[in-house]
Formats: structure tokens, C-alpha cells, sequence
């Protein structure tokens, strides 16, 4: 079964085509601002698949399993849209493209949120009145998935890092997640490229009232401007790590210590570790920022093989816990579901 996988995201369009397991094509446009315009450009150079399936980064609590695309689906994803302003609009649009090219072509929705639905209460739940309707969902879940796939079976107590411009973690107790960084939204979790991650509330009360901020000029401080690029003027790890001035290490310790901490904090809650596994481009590409995330946790059995971790090796340890470079692959994922779920319509 032929597959096209569509990604948007708030500046870039990936596309990938499968034939199976096997990768055939895969597509990223960089710097997108006319997300219509490239979209439809990006679907031209394609031929027509059997099945498109599209990375939705929210699902809110109905969509918890991939799903055939149709008009309840849309309608109950555009009420969602408050949840993920940056991506849902753009993922709507994606799917409105293909109907207007192939629409005859089946398409599937496959939910980031869909990975965490088994979080427990105590995870889930957010520390303000249930009338209010918000609550932790957590995200990156297709390459949770995917990274637990490569890694089973796995040991009771594990944790997952996908790192790049958008970061998390998971702990995983028996395969099960039972806690992760992000929060309602993606913006929560550590700090990230152009996303603060968690921040005291008391910080966006003050800059309402005191710097009479509003709540668009809120949302992009802590969407856009925002994590590393407040800091040192770029997101870019790669670029940050070649930096050799104050405000690029700066921001390169402030990302690995968030990381450091939600490890231990896991580590906590797992009552000890057993695997640590790196996904995402920082995590399997910057050893140095594994090292430093790494670093003084020693009394948790995690101990990198310095030689190993600089060559990005598949076990990049030498103590009692397992730590692993693991490269993620999203769009297989999508893949795999989408040809499952067409399989069973038909």
C-alpha cells in the first residue's frame, strides 16, 4: 500500500512517501510561509498515493487512536484548534489540500497526544478546578512510539527523551507512560528552541498588567521568542554549539539542565532507572548536550562512554543503566498505522 505522509509544522512542510516498511521519497521545505501555496506544491511532485496520513499534534481527549479523516473528524478538530494554535490550523490545511487533489484518497489522522492517553489521574491532572476543563496531555507521542518499538522489549523502568526544536520527556514504567513534560499545550516541559516550556504563572499575570502585554504579544513571548532564542538569539543547537560565547553556552547548559532534571525527577518516580534513551535531532546527533544532560548522574547508574557518545553509537554507556541513541521515524509510524487502519475499513 502506497502511503504519503504530510507533517506541517509552523514553518516547515515534510512530506514522505512508503512503499511498505521502505522509505521512497521524503520532502522537507524549510522557512514556509505560504503554507497553501507550498503545500500544494509539495503534493504536485508526488504521485497519487493510496492512503495520506497526517501528524495531528493534538487530539484532546476524543481522538485517542488514529483515525479516518471525514467531517466530524474535521469539525471536532477545529474546536481543538485553542489547544495548538501554531499547528492545527496548519495540519487542517494539509488536509484540505489533498481532498482538493485527490479526493477520493482515504487520509488518516494520527494524534501526538494519542501515545500519553494512559497517563494516570495523578499525571494528568492539573492543579485548578475540573469546571475549567484543562489537564496534562503530553506530546511527541508517535516517536514514543516508535522509539519503544526499536527499543522492546523494555525493562520496567525507562525514560525517553525527544529532543530538538520541540523537547519532552516520558517515563515509562513496564512499557506504560506515567508521566511527561509537556503540558495541556507543546509550549510546556523544558525550554526549547523558541519555546519557554514551564514558567511560573506569576510571570504572565505580571507581564499583562505591569508590561501591558497582550495576549497575542503573550502567546508569541512564549511560542516564539521564547527558550534559546530569547537567550542567544537562535534555537539553533547546531549553530549554538559552535558558538564560543556566554549567552550560546548559556543556553546550551539551560537546555541539558532541564533535561538533566526531568531525568532525575523520572529516575524518582520510577523509584530508579534502567534505560535512558535519546531521540529527535539534538538527542542523536550532539553528544556534547547527551553529556551534559548526563552529567552527575552517576548515583542513578548513568555513566557515558565518552568515545561512544561522540560517535553517536547506538549504547553510548558504561554504567548499570542502559543509555541508548535511538533515531526516530515519525513518518513510519504514520505508516504503519495508516496501512492498518485502511486495511481494517476495507
Amino acid at each position: 500500500m502506497a502511503v504519503l505522509c504530510v507533517n506541517t509544522g509552523s514553518s516547515s512542510i515534510k512530506l514522505a512517501t512508503f512503499d511498505g516498511e521502505r522509505a521512497t521519497a521524503r520532502i522537507a521545505i524549510d522557512g514556509v510561509r505560504d503554507h497553501i501555496a507550498a503545500l500544494a506544491g509539495a503534493l504536485a511532485s508526488v504521485a497519487e498515493p493510496e492512503v495520506v496520513v497526517h501528524r495531528i499534534v493534538h487530539g484532546g481527549d476524543a481522538h485517542v487512536a488514529p483515525a479516518i479523516v471525514d467531517a466530524p473528524l474535521i469539525a471536532s478538530l477545529e474546536q481543538l484548534v485553542p489547544l495548538a494554535p501554531l499547528h492545527l490550523p496548519l495540519a487542517l490545511a494539509g488536509i484540505a489540500a489533498v481532498f482538493e487533489r485527490w479526493p477520493a484518497v482515504p487520509q488518516v489522522a494520527c494524534f501526538d497526544t494519542a501515545f500519553h492517553a494512559r497517563l494516570p489521574e495523578l499525571a494528568r491532572r492539573l492543579p485548578l478546578p475540573g469546571t475549567l476543563g484543562v489537564r496534562r496531555y503530553g506530546f511527541h507521542g508517535l516517536s514514543y512510539e516508535y522509539v519503544s518499538g526499536v527499543l522492546a522489549p523494555l525493562p520496567p523502568r525507562c525514560v525517553l527523551a525527544h529532543l530538538g526544536s520541540g523537547a519532552s520527556l516520558v517515563a515509562l514504567r513496564d512499557g506504560a507512560p506515567i508521566d511527561t513534560t509537556m503540558g495541556l499545550t507543546p509550549t510546556g516541559g523544558i525550554a526549547m528552541a523558541t519555546r519557554t516550556g514551564d514558567l511560573d504563572p506569576g510571570v504572565l499575570i505580571y507581564l499583562a498588567r505591569e508590561k501591558r502585554m497582550t495576549i497575542d504579544q503573550l502567546e508569541r513571548a512564549v511560542e516564539r521568542e521564547g527558550g534559546l532564542v530569547a537567550i542567544a538569539g537562535t534555537g539553533d543547537m547546531k549553530a549554538l554549539l559552535q558558538r564560543r560565547d556566554a549567552d550560546a553556552r548559556l543556553a546550551v547548559e539551560l537546555f541539558a539542565y532541564g533535561v538533566r532534571k526531568a531525568i532525575g525527577g523520572y529516575a524518582a518516580a520510577l523509584g530508579g532507572l534502567d534505560l535512558l534513551a535519546f531521540s529527535g535531532g539534538i538527542g542523536e546527533h550532539a553528544p556534547e548536550v547527551r553529556a551534559l544532560a548526563c552529567s552527575g548522574l552517576g548515583f542513578l547508574g548513568i555513566e557515558l562512554d565518552e568515545a561512544r557518545n561522540r560517535r553517536n553509537d547506538a549504547a553510548i554507556h558504561r554504567g548499570a543503566c542502559a543509555v541508548r541513541v535511538v533515531p526516530t521515524d515519525e513518518d513510519l509510524m504514520m505508516a504503519r498505522h495508516a496501512r492498518a487502519l485502511v486495511a481494517a475499513e476495507r
